[in-house]
């Protein structure tokens, strides 16, 4: 499957899985499907953790999502372009469930003010432009990941990737503890099961190469 036939099935995944996830939150609500003061007082703050992670998630998913089509172009093997596949049509699928749950709410999807304020880590130190929350690559080392081909574009982006979702774990944790929604802190302790588990199958892959973690 070349990338552009990718794209189109990744975003029309993304497009029914928000669907699907923004009726069962609607579900939430009075029975009758009216709205009413309980159904608005169920609705976060734009400053509230569910909203901050869904919009800073989203943004951090993305990035996955591109890297992970990045790497399907530079290498042939065919282990790496399955988990590449994974990890997008995955985090393309679960940023449509987030972006619709702020349709929802009727919530921007800037941020009014900086990333992860809603962790109290707005500010944090950046390793460079790009890195926006923790764990993402600079836009240096996306173009560097570009430039790659065979062994070493895989080993690259296994280790993009493994810091990646080391960051998207913490994130994920952060809602577990403060996100009010039930479905979103579902979601969320999802994330941490399924990405630790690609953390030690990608550990696994950079061995197979001769190469650390």
């Amino acid at each position: 499957m070349r990338r552009t036939d990718w794209l189109i099935g990744a975003v029309a995944g993304a497009v029914l899985a928000a669907g699907g996830i923004t009726a069962a939150v609607a579900s939430t609500g009075d029975s009758s499907g009216s709205a009413d003061s309980s159904d608005a007082a169920r609705t976060p703050a734009t400053s509230s953790a569910d909203a901050g992670f869904a919009r800073d998630m989203s943004v951090h998913h993305q990035q996955a999502v591109e890297m992970s089509y990045i790497v399907r172009d530079r290498t042939e093997n065919e282990e790496i372009r399955r988990l590449a596949y994974d990890i997008a049509q995955t985090q393309a699928n679960q940023r449509g469930m987030m972006l619709g749950w702020l349709d929802l709410w009727e919530l921007p999807k800037v941020p009014p003010g900086e990333p992860m304020e809603w962790m109290d880590m707005a500010g944090a130190p950046s390793p460079g432009d790009g890195s926006l929350m923790p764990g993402m690559a600079t836009n240096a080392e996306m173009k560097r990941l570009g430039r790659l081909n065979g062994k070493q574009a895989e080993v690259y982006y296994l280790r993009l990737m493994t810091a990646h979702h080391k960051g998207g774990i913490h994130m994920a944790e952060g809602c577990v503890e403060r996100c009010a929604v039930p479905v979103e802190k579902r979601l969320a302790q999802g994330m941490v099961e399924s990405q630790a588990s690609e953390v030690k199958l990608m550990g696994d892959l950079l061995r197979a190469r001769g190469a650390k973690p």
